[in-house]
């Protein structure tokens, strides 16, 4: 998989698609909350059968929505929850609301390494918001990625690991909704090797 680098004849996330759906297979990660300016509110009907209402921006950026993949839709079909994939031009985000704790979730970590990359983990970070994020570079050859995820509920609980979001999830601390976020863009050092 090659990810180019913007303005080299291919958009930026040309090569990324396959590569965040199967990590919105595998991992979490959240990030919306009125603090982040998303058009979006989980609903609040039958959680397992309802669809959440997509946010049309992510970060001040609008979005524009990508379509799963084979794969992902069958994967989806058992999902307790429903995944959907967006690009801002410049990333590619996947967003996951999960109606109740699964162990269909894993770190995006646990996705990368499976397809071969090696793994760079960067300190937590916090975003202008407030929001705390899990963050890694995934190298691949040339490619190299900035990878974040996060997951939250309604109730401002957030989490940048999943294990501590599973256990919360399964022992009642924090109850669903909840909602995982991972964002992939190819990293400034990539670009510079792909001209």
């Amino acid at each position: 998989m090659r990810i180019a680098a913007k303005g080299a004849g291919t958009p930026a996330t040309s090569g990324i698609p396959v590569l965040l759906i199967a990590c919105a297979i595998a991992a979490l990660t959240p990030t919306l909350s009125a603090r982040h300016a998303l058009s979006a509110a989980p609903p609040s009907a039958d959680h397992q059968n309802s669809a959440p209402v997509w946010p049309t921006r992510f970060e001040g950026k609008p979005l524009r929505s990508l379509p799963l993949g084979e794969r992902e839709r069958r994967f989806a079909a058992d999902f307790p929850g429903h995944i959907a994939r967006f690009t801002d031009g410049e990333r590619e985000i996947v967003m996951r609301w999960v109606s109740r704790e699964t162990r269909m979730l894993h770190p995006a970590s646990d996705c990368f390494r499976g397809m071969g990359y090696t793994l760079t983990p960067r300190p937590l970070s916090v975003d202008s918001t407030g929001a705390r994020w899990g963050a890694f570079i995934a190298r691949h050859g040339n490619q190299r990625l900035d990878v974040r995820e996060r997951l939250y509920d309604d109730a401002g609980n957030e989490w940048t690991d999943v294990s501590a979001w599973y256990w919360a999830a399964t022992t009642g601390t924090s109850r669903g909704p909840w909602w995982a976020i991972t964002t992939a863009q190819v990293a400034i050092e990539s670009a510079a090797l792909q001209h």
